[in-house]
């Protein structure tokens, strides 16, 4: 089997998706972005293409390490995400030529269903946010995920603290004691400000706090971590094992949050979460992207001892033109609840056509247009900068 072309789809709001083709007729699916930038990684993506046009698709380690380790520059969110994209897509190649979902071919699942956690939406007061955060409790939801400011002075006033803790304590009262509630901070505060903040809210339990300041300073994050009970959660800003090294030598962070779009690809991921079971840290992985990024998510989810929960905020309502059913996946659910075994809706091999003796799939995410002009009320912007 050869590839013949990479085709690559930009859809709104704010995705690319890619085709790799084959001279097997098998097309393999992934989504190569960086939030904001999708034509320039379209063009790395186009740029590395030169190199695979005539290789074997499912020589997945090989072309990882070639297109990392072949240039003199390596690494950055570009060229991470370009090489990400491809990598979701050989994968999904390979899993359709075997006739196996993806996470059978990294050791097999190890949980039948998927935690995953919703983003609160909010309107023209933070009381959207609350309403937000009982709909999502009552529909299942277990685990949630909130904002409580914008930018924050690097010594800001005790009133950004109480308007920050009396949003939370909202929140938590109205979903109670038995859901999660994690905190993204979205690396806008200070040190000194992420530790007030911290130690203000511990009362109310938060499930943890994201990036609670910006990820170029390791030590900085240690800071944070040493002065509070809640976790600390960072990750979807670094790229490859070697992003994440310090943070787990340095026990920075107790939940890494590697994005299968960014940090690699989901083998790459796999392996950052195994260098955090040796410390005894869990995964959480990143996707506020579009169904392809999640579907490789799954993958990764299904087959990880230390998962935890995953993002997401959208399962491809208005752009999927048909939804997978296999019999190789575990049974159904309905899409959005807690503990969600969603690999079965949105998983890429499915049975469908026999060539070679071997059994071949379908891919599940379709874009609906080129132009992404067709949009669902479900859609999700994703993380706010």
């Amino acid at each position: 089997m050869k590839i013949t072309r990479l085709e690559t789809l930009f859809v709104s709001p704010r995705w690319l998706f890619l085709k790799v083709h084959t001279d097997e007729g098998i097309v393999g699916l992934g989504e190569p972005i960086v939030e904001g930038r999708a034509q320039t990684v379209a063009a790395a993506v186009h740029e590395i293409g030169r190199y695979l046009i005539g290789q074997d698709p499912r020589r997945i380690e090989h072309h990882w390490q070639a297109i990392y380790r072949g240039q003199f520059y390596r690494g950055g969110p570009v060229l991470c995400s370009a090489l990400s994209g491809i990598e979701q897509a050989l994968w999904d190649i390979t899993g359709k030529w075997l006739g196996q979902p993806v996470y059978q071919l990294l050791g097999g699942a190890v949980r039948d269903r998927i935690r995953v956690y919703g983003h609160l939406k909010g309107g023209a007061t933070f009381g959207d946010y609350v309403e937000s955060a009982k709909v999502s409790a009552d529909a299942g939801f277990t685990a949630l995920k909130t904002g409580l400011f914008d930018a924050v002075q690097i010594v800001d006033t005790p009133a950004l603290v109480e308007k920050a803790v009396e949003r939370f304590a909202a929140i938590r009262e109205a979903v109670g004691p038995e859901v999660d509630v994690g905190i993204d901070f979205h690396g806008r505060s200070s040190p000194a400000m992420s530790v007030r903040l911290a130690q203000a809210l511990e009362p109310y339990h938060p499930m943890f706090i994201e990036e609670p300041v910006l990820p170029e300073n390791v030590d900085a994050l240690v800071t944070v971590a040493r002065s509070t009970s809640i976790p600390i959660a960072t990750g979807e800003r670094l790229f490859t094992k070697w992003g994440f090294r310090e943070v787990l030598e340095k026990q920075a962070a107790v939940i890494l949050q590697p994005d299968v779009s960014h940090a690699g690809g989901i083998l790459e991921c796999k392996k950052i979460a195994a260098m955090a079971e040796c410390y005894y840290a869990a995964i959480a992985p990143h996707c506020p992207l579009g169904p392809i990024a999640l579907a490789a998510c799954l993958q990764l989810d299904a087959c990880t001892p230390n998962f935890l929960v995953q993002e997401h905020v959208t399962l491809g309502e208005g752009y999927l033109k048909s939804r997978s059913r296999s019999s190789t996946a575990p049974s159904s659910c309905r899409p959005g609840r807690a503990w969600a075994s969603n690999w079965t809706r949105t998983h890429w091999p499915t049975s469908t056509t026999t060539a070679r003796g071997r059994r071949r799939a379908s891919g599940t995410a379709t874009a609906r247009s080129r132009t992404g002009k067709r949009r669902s009320a479900g859609d999700a912007s994703g993380e706010r900068r």
